[in-house]
C-alpha cells in the first residue's frame, strides 16, 4: 500500500499504518484508490496525540480526510412550481426520466458542474467510479421522483405550514422550531449558501432567513435564538474549536453538501436558527474542531453529514459529543452495510436511509435504501438503551447502528437549489443520501426541544433513552410514533434486511412526526386545516355551487381571495355564484381553525364555459384536444435544428408545454410551430412530453421520441 503526504510526496511507512478513510455521510467502505484526496499517516504513538476538546485523538486518524458522500440523481430538474403559502401539498409528485447515457453514472458526490461536463464530453458511463457496494436494491429505475418540502412534511406527518408566519402563538411557533439552534458542520466553503436558501424559501413558500453575522470576538455562548424568526449565520472554525475570519477554499462537492444540509434542516424546522460551521478542510481534526465550536456557541443540535472507518482509538475523542444540552446526529453512510464513526458513538444519534414512495396524499410507504449504512460496531460497547426490551434488538453484542431513518434515496429524492461558484443561476437537483436524512432528523429534534420548552421540560440532549426506552418498548406508542421498515436490504448479510422492530439498516424506523413530537414533548401537536385543491366546471347562465373539501381538527371559518364578482362562500364551506361569467378563475379558499388559529389554503380552478344557443353538434368544453407530433433524429456531436410538426384537433387558444428534455436542448414556440435546437447532441434515446391545453382547461399529451445516433 502506498501513502502520500499533503504535497503528494510518497511516504515510506510501516505496514501497521492505518488508512482510515473519512467520508461524509459514511462511505466507510471506500478505499484510497477511489478517493483522490484521501491522505494517510503513521499509527500514532504516545507523542503524537492531538488534543481535541476534553478528549484526545491519535494523529493518524486526526489527519485523515473526509469527502461529501451525498447522492445526486444524474439529471437537472425542471424548475418546480411555486408553492402557495398554507396550501395543501400538490397531489402531483414530479417525475423525470434520466437520459439513457447518464443511467450508469455514479451518483455519489455528483455535482451540477460535473454532470454538465459529462454531457459536454459525451461520456456515457463512469465504470471506473462505479459503486462496488454489496448492497442490493429492491428495484432499479430510470425515473427520478423528487419531493417538495410540503410533500415531505405531509408524508411524514409534520405540522402543516401556516399561510403566514407572523402572529403565531408561542406553541405554534414552537412547532416550527422557534428558539432552537441547529449547527450544520461541513468542510470547505459555499459562497452562495444564503442565496441558495433564499431561492429555496421563495420557491416553496418557507419563511425567509435573515443573515446575521457572528463576530469572531463574540461573547459565547450565543444569546437564545429568536422565538419568531429564522436566522442564518455562517462561521469559520479552527481545529481547536475557535472562530476565524478566513473563509475556507471553495469545493463544489462540499458546497452541494452544505446547500442540502442547510435547506432541509430549515424545511423541517423553519423558524429555528441555523448556524453553518465551515471548517478549513475535511480532515478529522478540523471537522471535530467544528463540533467543538458548536459546543462553545451554546445549546443546540449538531448535524454531521460525515463519517469514517472505525478504529480502536477513536473513542478517545468521544467526549466531544458529551456536552450538556447538546444533541449530536450523524449519518450512517451511503455504501451499504457497514459502520462508520461518529455515528457508531453511543452518544450520537445514527441516521440511516429509506426509499420513499408517496403519491402526494394518503399514507407513505418505504423500504430500506439499498446504499444506507448500518451494522455492528467493532469497538463500542453495547449502550444501555439497546436492551433486549427493544423489539427486534435481541442481545446486541456491541453498539449497533442505525438508530432511526428518513428518506435518502436520490431516486426518491428531494429538491435542492444549487448555484455554482461565480454564477447567480439556480439549478434544481434531486438529492439523497443519509446526509439528507440527518439534517431533517436534526430539525425534528429541534422542534421537539422547542415544544418541550413550552411545556416546561428540559431539552432532550442525547435523545436515545427517549426513543428507545420510553417509546420503542411501549407497543402502542412505538407503532404510533414510528413507521417500522420491514422490506428491502442494504447488503447480503443475515441482518441486512428490514425486519419487524429494530433492524440495522433503519433502526427503529422513520418518524410519524405528529405522534412522535407529541410523545416527546407531552403537548398535542396542532395542525392547520388542509384544503384540497380541485377544478370545478360551470356554464354561463347556470348557477354554480360546490362545497370545498377541508380536513381539520376543529370547526373552521372560510374566506375567498381572487374570486370574481358575485362569488361567495358560506359558513358551511359552500361556494355559490348565481350568474357565472365565461372564463377561467383561480380562487384561493382559506380555512381558519377556530381553536388554534392556524389557516390552510387551497386553490380552486373555476372554469366557466360560454353558453350555446343551439343543442346540436356543439363540442363540449371537457373534450381534450387530440395532439400529434413528429419524431426527431440526429447525430451525436452535430448541431440539431428541427421543427416538431404539431397538429391539434381543436380550434381556439391552445397552450403548449414541453418536458423531459435532455440537458442543452432548447425550444422556440410560436403558435403551433415548435423549433428544437441542440448544439451538442449526445448519443441516446430520449422522450419529450408535449402537452396541449385548450382555453377550457382540457389537455392531452403526446410522446415525441428523439434518437441521437453515434457518428
Amino acid at each position: 500500500m502506498q501513502y502520500f503526504s499533503r504535497s503528494g510526496r510518497l511516504l515510506a511507512l510501516p505496514l501497521t499504518c492505518i488508512a482510515a478513510l473519512l467520508s461524509a455521510c459514511g462511505g466507510s467502505t471506500e478505499t484510497a484508490s477511489t478517493a483522490s484526496t484521501t491522505l494517510a499517516a503513521p499509527l500514532a504513538t504516545a507523542s503524537t496525540i492531538l488534543q481535541l476538546d476534553d478528549g484526545a485523538l491519535p494523529a493518524a486518524e486526526a489527519q485523515q480526510y473526509a469527502q461529501p458522500s451525498y447522492h445526486m440523481a444524474p439529471v437537472l430538474l425542471e424548475a418546480p412550481a411555486d408553492a402557495v403559502a398554507g396550501a395543501a401539498p400538490s397531489a402531483t409528485v414530479h417525475t423525470q426520466t434520466v437520459p439513457s447515457q447518464f443511467r450508469r453514472l455514479e451518483t455519489r458526490r455528483l455535482t451540477v458542474d460535473a454532470l454538465r461536463s459529462v454531457q459536454a464530453n459525451r461520456v456515457a458511463s463512469t465504470d471506473a467510479d462505479a459503486d462496488t457496494s454489496s448492497a442490493t436494491p429492491l428495484a432499479t429505475t430510470s425515473t427520478v421522483v423528487t419531493y417538495t418540502p410540503a410533500q415531505i412534511r405531509a408524508a411524514y406527518g409534520l405540522p402543516t405550514l401556516p399561510a403566514s408566519f407572523t402572529g403565531l402563538s408561542i406553541a405554534q411557533a414552537a412547532q416550527l422550531g422557534a428558539g432552537q439552534t441547529i449547527y450544520i458542520v461541513d468542510a470547505q466553503h459555499n459562497p452562495n449558501v444564503a442565496a441558495e436558501l433564499a431561492a429555496f424559501n421563495s420557491k416553496f413558500s418557507l419563511p425567509t432567513c435573515t443573515t446575521k453575522t457572528i463576530a469572531t470576538t463574540a461573547s459565547l455562548p450565543l444569546a437564545t435564538a429568536s422565538s419568531s424568526a429564522c436566522e442564518l449565520s455562517i462561521v469559520y472554525s479552527t481545529s481547536s474549536g475557535g472562530m476565524t475570519s478566513s473563509a475556507p477554499s471553495y469545493d463544489s462537492g462540499w458546497a452541494t453538501e452544505i446547500a442540502l444540509d442547510v435547506q432541509w434542516a430549515h424545511a423541517t424546522a423553519p423558524l429555528a436558527r441555523i448556524v453553518l460551521i465551515e471548517t478549513a478542510s475535511a480532515s478529522y481534526d478540523n471537522l471535530l474542531g467544528g463540533v467543538r465550536l458548536a459546543n462553545n456557541l451554546g445549546p443546540g443540535i449538531v448535524s454531521m453529514s460525515f463519517g469514517g472507518s472505525e478504529t480502536s482509538s477513536l473513542s478517545s475523542a468521544d467526549s466531544v459529543f458529551g456536552v450538556a444540552n447538546m444533541s449530536y446526529l450523524a449519518a450512517t453512510g451511503d455504501s451499504g452495510a457497514g459502520v462508520s464513526w461518529p455515528s457508531s458513538s453511543a452518544k450520537v444519534l445514527a441516521v440511516g436511509g429509506t426509499t420513499l414512495t408517496y403519491s402526494g396524499s394518503g399514507a407513505r410507504s418505504e423500504v430500506v435504501w439499498s446504499s444506507t449504512g448500518g451494522g455492528v460496531s467493532q469497538y463500542v460497547a453495547t449502550p444501555s438503551y439497546q436492551s433486549t426490551a427493544v423489539p427486534g434488538m435481541g442481545t446486541a453484542v456491541r453498539r449497533t447502528v442505525a438508530d432511526v431513518a428518513f428518506n435518502a434515496d436520490p431516486n426518491s429524492g428531494q429538491y435542492v437549489a444549487v448555484i455554482a461558484s461565480g454564477s447567480s443561476t439556480v439549478k434544481w437537483t434531486s438529492v439523497g443520501g443519509t446526509s439528507l436524512a440527518t439534517p431533517q432528523w436534526a430539525g425534528l429534534v429541534a422542534v421537539a426541544n422547542a415544544l418541550r420548552a413550552v411545556n416546561g421540560k428540559a431539552a432532550l440532549a442525547a435523545p436515545h433513552a427517549a426513543l428507545y426506552t420510553n417509546i420503542s418498548t411501549v407497543a402502542g406508542t412505538y407503532a404510533s410514533a414510528f413507521a417500522d421498515i420491514t422490506k428491502g436490504s442494504h447488503g447480503s448479510c443475515s441482518a441486512c434486511s428490514g425486519e419487524v422492530g429494530y433492524d440495522q439498516a433503519t433502526g427503529l424506523g422513520t418518524p410519524n412526526s405528529a405522534s412522535l413530537l407529541s410523545t416527546l414533548s407531552g403537548l398535542t401537536v396542532q395542525t392547520a386545516p388542509v384544503v384540497s385543491a380541485a377544478t370545478v366546471s360551470g356554464k354561463v347562465g347556470t348557477a354554480l355551487s360546490f362545497t370545498v373539501s377541508v380536513t381539520a381538527s376543529n370547526a373552521v371559518s372560510y374566506s375567498l381571495s381572487g374570486a370574481p364578482s358575485g362569488m361567495s362562500i358560506s359558513s358551511a364551506g359552500v361556494v355559490s355564484w348565481a350568474t357565472p361569467v365565461a372564463g377561467t378563475y383561480s380562487v384561493a379558499v382559506t380555512a381558519k381553525d377556530s381553536v388554534n388559529g392556524l389557516s390552510g389554503q387551497g386553490v380552486y380552478s373555476v372554469v366557466i364555459a360560454a353558453g350555446s344557443t343551439t343543442t346540436t353538434t356543439t363540442k363540449t368544453s371537457s373534450t381534450p384536444p387530440v395532439i400529434t407530433a413528429t419524431a426527431l433524429t440526429g447525430v451525436a456531436g452535430r448541431p440539431l435544428v428541427g421543427a416538431i410538426g404539431v397538429k391539434v384537433s381543436t380550434s381556439g387558444n391552445v397552450t403548449l408545454s414541453i418536458s423531459g428534455a435532455p440537458l442543452g436542448m432548447m425550444f422556440t414556440v410560436s403558435g403551433m410551430n415548435v423549433v428544437v435546437t441542440w448544439a451538442a447532441p449526445v448519443t441516446g434515446s430520449y422522450t419529450l412530453k408535449l402537452t396541449a391545453t385548450d382555453s377550457s382547461g382540457a389537455s392531452s399529451a403526446a410522446s415525441i421520441p428523439v434518437t441521437i445516433t453515434a457518428r
